[in-house]
């Protein structure tokens, strides 16, 4: 009995060790403001843009046919999703970072207790296995998650650890409360989705295999299911019942020959996606192949035959997920429109919570055998624990050299250029060359540039038009816009799939050819460069004024079209 006892303080102790190690990792968001270094791709050049955008449009909770006039001439807008997410309620709420700080520390916070809480009643009891809990949760929430999708990956575990308590029938009001809370905090479309239909999966697994009907666990997949399609009820309009063609119409995902797909499928398995980084290369995949290498020659208990089952399962979802791209599915997309609209190869999404508890697993395995293996589990949750913390945001991106927050969206450089243009931003329209068009819109532009995950497939026609010179001098750019087509961007050439060119550059465009008359049809009237245009007169284009200061990383050519 002194001995459990001894063993719940260590793991308390244990549980307050991991917590200051997240508040650690989470201290430059609160210490540094502004001035933090945070992931640009999806997340300054879209998603923080967007909450700035539609809460300042006033359609936060605008009806389905709404529109945010602020970018393209009229985005849907039920492009930037449901008014009932909760990360939108804290750009509502609070400014941009400090959004996003407090939005980061829900979501690692949550992380954590739910592998926790997963481990301890599901699959590791044992009470001396404290260490191993507390270390794979610990590590599972610092893993560098997108940050825009909240608790989408990182909330699996909580809703697993929920899921599996009320298909044992040992639920209490808390995990009916979880399952009710959770959709407010993550995505449908980028994580439940995927995950609601492996819990059916195993539901029928249950009722097919066992003759388990078990209705409390159905009614709970059904329940939570509900309740994501009534919160995103915008999206499950435009995907269903919306008649007008979108860009997404125009996707063309699958184009990979065979061999390119066996490629992905390797890619995917060791090296992971950008959207569910879980950092596994160096120090978990070695974890697993050993625990792998151990159970072939063992005996397989229950912790045996649930680490296999993980195991090939992660194997299996890359290998899903790399096919999704193999062009022998296009004829299928081409016919059927929601493949194309709806991106199934997200399954992949499930990576994290499958690879860290079977890491966890893995460790477990080794401990069991002997001292020696002990100090190799340590050690491995230690060296995970540091390499997370190398990719840390403020590490990663500073050493990278990434702008801050504040030298990214240059708010006194742009209110500059607004002032000396001196009319309502809303009397003109602008577009960006050589930087993002989330900066214009996030300082209250009005763009017709614009990256958004699905617009009118009208406008993407229209827009064409302007830059269907510079498509046809690069195969990479043409095919970038014309099957995938999210960045509607002003692009060039010379420039390629760069959006990010300093103050420091010495690049320049030398032969850009723009329909400059369309782009002034549509509104257009002023180009914000990140570089000099040589051929400026050529395409119509009168350089104003070139804006600079010490608090943007940006230089600003600011060409008006005649």
């Amino acid at each position: 009995m002194q001995e459990h006892s001894i063993v719940e303080k260590r793991e308390r102790i244990a549980i307050w060790i991991a917590i200051f190690l997240i508040i650690l990792y989470l201290s430059p968001l609160y210490i540094l403001g502004e001035n933090a270094h945070i992931r640009v791709h999806d997340n300054l050049d879209s998603n923080i843009a967007w909450y700035k955008v539609l809460v300042r449009s006033g359609e936060l909770f605008g009806s389905i046919n709404a529109t945010i006039p602020q970018v393209i001439n009229g985005l849907p807008r039920n492009a930037y999703g449901t008014e009932f997410s909760g990360i939108v309620w804290l750009h509502a709420l609070l400014p941009s970072m400090v959004a996003y700080a407090v939005s980061q520390t829900i979501t690692r916070g949550f992380a954590f207790l739910g592998m926790y809480l997963l481990l301890k009643r599901h699959f590791l009891r044992e009470k001396e296995a404290y260490l191993i809990r507390v270390g794979a949760a610990l590590t599972f929430a610092l893993t560098p998650f997108w940050p825009s999708g909240m608790l989408s990956t990182l909330g699996m575990p909580l809703a697993l650890w929920a899921f599996l308590s009320i298909r044992n029938r040992q639920a209490s009001w808390k995990e009916w409360a979880t399952l009710a809370l959770l959709p407010f905090y993550a995505s449908f479309v980028l994580g439940f989705f995927f995950f609601l239909t492996a819990m059916g999966l195993l539901w029928l697994r249950d009722a097919v295999g066992k003759k388990q009907w078990n209705i409390p666990f159905l009614g709970s997949i059904v329940f939570m299911t509900s309740l994501f399609l009534a919160i995103e009820y915008r999206l499950v309009y435009s995907l269903l019942f919306s008649h007008e063609p979108t860009s997404r119409n125009e996707f063309v995902s699958s184009k990979l020959r065979f061999w390119h797909t066996i490629h992905l499928v390797f890619k995917n398995y060791f090296l992971g996606h950008t959207h569910v980084m879980t950092v596994h290369t160096f120090i978990i995949q070695p974890i697993l192949f050993l625990a792998f290498a151990f159970i072939l020659r063992a005996k397989k208990g229950e912790l045996e035959r649930r680490f296999l089952f993980l195991f090939i399962l992660n194997f299996v979802l890359s290998v899903w997920y790399a096919f999704w791209f193999y062009k022998g599915w296009q004829p299928l997309k081409e016919r059927f429109a929601l493949l194309n609209t709806f991106n199934f190869a997200r399954f992949h999404f499930l990576r994290p919570l499958v690879i860290y508890l079977d890491f966890a697993l893995a460790l477990q395995i080794l401990w069991r055998r002997n001292r020696s293996w002990k100090q190799v589990a340590m050690a491995a949750i230690l060296l995970q624990t540091l390499l997370l913390g190398g990719f840390n945001e403020e590490i990663r991106y500073r050493i990278s050299g990434t702008p801050s927050f504040k030298e990214f969206y240059a708010e006194h450089l742009f209110h500059e250029i607004k002032e000396y243009i001196g009319k309502p931003p809303s009397s003109y329209r602008v577009a960006s060359i050589g930087l993002h068009p989330a900066i214009a819109q996030y300082n209250g532009f009005y763009t017709l540039d614009t990256y958004n995950n699905f617009y009118p497939l009208s406008y993407k026609h229209s827009f064409r038009k302007i830059i269907a010179k510079e498509l046809d001098k690069s195969p990479e750019l043409k095919d970038y816009f014309d099957h995938w087509g999210n960045r509607v961007y002003i692009f060039s050439a010379e420039l390629g799939k760069h959006y990010g060119f300093r103050k420091t550059s010495h690049r320049k465009i030398y032969h850009l050819e723009l329909h400059t008359d369309v782009f002034k049809k549509m509104g257009g009237r002023y180009l914000f460069s990140s570089v000099p245009i040589m051929n400026a007169k050529e395409n119509h284009l009168r350089l104003l004024k070139v804006f600079e200061d010490s608090q943007s990383v940006w230089k600003i050519y600011l060409y008006e079209v005649e």
